[in-house]
């Protein structure tokens, strides 16, 4: 009986490039300033694209701290700091001590910033529809069902993760 190992390697480390490949294609998207420009535009915000992902990221993933937050941007630490403190001063985050580790400030969403990003998810999901208007609702719900799969895998197996 012939040995299909060597195929079915073969077969992944394909599957495996062409991975990457759209990964970097989704990721370069998503890091083009004229995307989060065009989000700002559509969702009838005054934002400066500086702060959009430090305040949609305080949104979705805090209370978290400036360490952590600056981490998954892949941004320097002061950076990020800097920012937290700007939506601060515009109401749109509030800082405050870790409950459970006092030498932790973390940032949480605001109810003002809650609105914003309200009307970030409304403008993206419009801008979605566009995106997936060629899609039936299965493969949508695969797809969303598969990226969360995929993304808890990454948090899980790589440096760094959860």
């Amino acid at each position: 009986m012939p040995d299909n190992k060597n195929v079915q390697d073969a077969h992944i480390s394909d599957r495996m490039k062409a991975l990457h490949l759209a990964l970097i294609s989704i990721v370069s998207a998503m890091n083009r300033p004229r995307n989060d420009e065009k989000l700002i535009e559509e969702a009838g915000i005054q934002l400066d694209r500086a702060l959009f992902f430090a305040l949609v990221g305080i949104e979705r993933l805090g209370p978290i701290g400036v360490v952590e937050l600056a981490e998954r941007a892949g941004r320097d630490y002061t950076t990020v700091s800097r920012q937290v403190a700007k939506l601060e001063s515009l109401g749109l985050v509030k800082r405050r001590e870790n409950p459970l580790d006092r030498r932790v400030r973390e940032a949480v969403i605001s109810a003002k910033g809650k609105a914003m990003t309200d009307r970030i998810d409304a403008a993206r999901e419009r801008m979605g529809r566009a995106i997936f208007k060629n899609w039936s609702e299965d493969e949508i719900g695969d797809f969303v069902r598969l990226m969360r799969k995929f993304a808890d895998a990454l948090e899980e197996e790589l440096p760094g993760g959860a």
